[in-house]
Order: C-alpha cells, then sequence, then structure tokens
C-alpha cells in the first residue's frame, strides 16, 4: 500500500480528491489487479477497482483493500460506476489519465459528473513516475523474464538454418518461452533475415533463411507482468567481410553504451559515446538505443540524443544500439540492464560473439 500513500500525496498536493486510472500497467502496479479491462480510484475515503462480471472474482482475490465494483450493476455503464464511486466518495474534484482517456469516455464521464458539480482534471505520470525505479519484487521478476527468454533462444539455435522460414523459427521461439515458464511473450516477436534485418521492427513472415542472411532475434518473456527484451543478431553459413566488420563495430558500440549506464547518467549520454565508435555508418545508424522496460515495453527513460531522464537505481533499461543499411541488412545488439548503486548490471547473459550457424 505504500504506493497508494505516495498516490494520495500527489493528489494532495494538486488539491485532487482522487484520481481515475484507466492505463492497464497503472492499474495493474497500483491494484496488483492482473488481468484487463479494470480501472481503478485512489482517493482518502477508500480505493475501488471497477471492472465487470467476468472478472469480480478474480479482482477480489487479488486486490485486498479494494472494493471491487461490477459496473454491469450501473446499466453497464463504466461511467455511471464512476460516478457513484465519487458520490460516496465525496469527490468534487476527480484526477484523470489525459493520456489514455478515450475523447469519446471523457465526454461521456463528463457529462454525468458536471451535473453533480464535480470537476475533471487531466494528469500526466503521477503513477509513471513511482514505477521509474523498480522495486526488489519487480527486479526479481524482470531476472526471472530474462532468464526464461535466454533458455529460449540457446534452443532456438540449432534450428536456424538454410531453408527454415523466419514465422517457423518464431513459433518455435515463443513456445520454448512458454514451456520455459512465461506468462506471455513480452510482445511482438521480431524474427527477420537477409535484407530484412534492415527493417528496425519488421514482421516474421514466409521467407526461408538463406546462406550468408543476417538472422536478427528481437523477443522477451513476460513474468508476473514484467518484459525482458533481447537482441541478436547472426550469421548462416558463412559471414562476408563488411557483415563482421559491421558487427563488430555495433558490439564494440553496445559495450560503450552498457560502460555509459549507471546511476547519475543522463540519458543521452550513451549515444553521445556510441557515435564516435560508428561514425563510419552514422548515417545509417538510429539514435533510439534504448529505453526503459517494466509492465510497459517502453517507458522512461529513454537513452538517446533526446534523453531527457537521469538513471537512478532500480531503472531497467534496455541497451540496443545498431546500424541497418536499406537493401543490404541490419546488425542489432541488444540487452536488459538493471541500473544500481554502483554501476549497471546486464540481466540477459546470451552470447554476443559473432555467431556464424
Amino acid at each position: 500500500m505504500d504506493n497508494i500513500e505516495k498516490v494520495l500525496g500527489i493528489l494532495k498536493g494538486q488539491g485532487l480528491d482522487g484520481i481515475y486510472i484507466t492505463k492497464e500497467a497503472n492499474v495493474k502496479y497500483i491494484s496488483g489487479y492482473p488481468d484487463e479491462l479494470a480501472y481503478v480510484v485512489i482517493c482518502p475515503q477508500g480505493n475501488y477497482l471497477i471492472t465487470d462480471s467476468r472478472f469480480t472474482e478474480l479482482a477480489e482475490q487479488y486486490c485486498p483493500g479494494f472494493e471491487v465494483v461490477n459496473w454491469h450493476n450501473y446499466d453497464r455503464s463504466i461511467p455511471k460506476a464512476l460516478e457513484s464511486i465519487c458520490m460516496k466518495a465525496g469527490i468534487k474534484k476527480l484526477g484523470f489519465e489525459e493520456c489514455f482517456t478515450t475523447y469519446d469516455k471523457y465526454v461521456e464521464i463528463h457529462r454525468l459528473l458536471s451535473v453533480c458539480q464535480i470537476e475533471m482534471t487531466g494528469t500526466r505520470n503521477i503513477v509513471e513516475e513511482l514505477r521509474y525505479a523498480k522495486s526488489e519484487e519487480e527486479v526479481a521478476n524482470t531476472r526471472i523474464a530474462c532468464e526464461i527468454a535466454d533458455k529460449a533462444l540457446e534452443e532456438l539455435v540449432p534450428y536456424i538454418k538454410p531453408g527454415v522460414t523466419e514465422r517457423e523459427l518464431c513459433a518455435r521461439l515463443e513456445f520454448s518461452m512458454k514451456m520455459h515458464g512465461a506468462q506471455d511473450i513480452g510482445f511482438e516477436t521480431i524474427l527477420i533475415s537477409g535484407t530484412k534485418t534492415s527493417l528496425l521492427h519488421g514482421k516474421p513472415g514466409d521467407k526461408k533463411v538463406e546462406e550468408g542472411d543476417f538472422v536478427l532475434v528481437d523477443y522477451g518473456a513476460k513474468y508476473n507482468g514484467y518484459i525482458s527484451d533481447t537482441t541478436r543478431t547472426f550469421v548462416v553459413g558463412h559471414a562476408s567481410d563488411k557483415q563482421k566488420e559491421i558487427y563488430g563495430m555495433v558490439k564494440q558500440g553496445q559495450e560503450i553504451g552498457l560502460q555509459n549506464m549507471g546511476p547519475g547518467i543522463h540519458a543521452a549520454k550513451p549515444d553521445e559515446e556510441i557515435r564516435k565508435v560508428i561514425s563510419k555508418y552514422e548515417e545509417y545508424y538510429y539514435s533510439g538505443i534504448g529505453h526503459g522496460v517494466g509492465l510497459d515495453l517502453h517507458e522512461e527513460p529513454f537513452l538517446g540524443n533526446y534523453g531527457t531522464k537521469i538513471m537512478q537505481p532500480g531503472c531497467v533499461i534496455t541497451m540496443e544500439p545498431g546500424i541497418y543499411i536499406p537493401g543490404w541488412g541490419g546488425v542489432r545488439i541488444e540487452d536488459t540492464v538493471l541500473i544500481t548503486e554502483n554501476g549497471a548490471e546486464t540481466l540477459t547473459h546470451f552470447p554476443k560473439d559473432l555467431m556464424i550457424l
């Protein structure tokens, strides 16, 4: 409940009587609710979780300290359930997550609450700021997600060979993660080969792996809601001199990026140092070299020349520089990294030396 006390303190400082939380990751973080289609109200008078008949038993099991409100009992209307909570708790000024509330839902809620003289005020990043540095429990869940991912990629490697399709490799990888205990895949797997590897977010298809191809695998496991994120790039059969050169450059850049991660370091610093290594191919370098990862795949801090945050102990961040040459291919190497009091600890451990399969 410490996080709820922190939220209440923020609300008091902003002159709000309560907050309506709609973002799925924020709902889970605050309440412990593990599924979808739930919304939370936090106020000094109590904590409320709004869901429907399909999930009320689950919510009661996972959310002690919350009154579970079934919106089916309010003419199947979430806004009417919210109105009832506000009236019961005496909320006159309600904060809401303006970035995650659709306009049509806002209009409907505003119409109901304004009749009761309840004011709605948009808020930003109240829960996200609490999620910035992870707790020991959050880090433990992330470690397990990383371990699962490492095992799954190790099992996939023998199947990466000429003639197998990207889609088949993707299916094997995702199956392996779930067999090792993943709650789900962390995000849509990127498993691409050949010239497609220049696509930063390419999708696996029916293309067959060929001799001399790069095979790029960007994937993650989810465990108790927490996500790992890893990328490795392989070569099949034989590697050209240019492939070896670019792979070595990216590997060196990633090592330098890791060396420039730690408490008190600005999010733009690693990019500044990596650019010194990849200058020959800088036009093919993408400056988004890392991002926070937790209940969301992409969260603060974002690493790159546009980064604005300072890394803190407890931050979990990826380091993923790459070079992507259209029509030729690309290389990315990525690890999930924990910022500690003394530096940075890499949580994903699959080898990074060039593997020619």
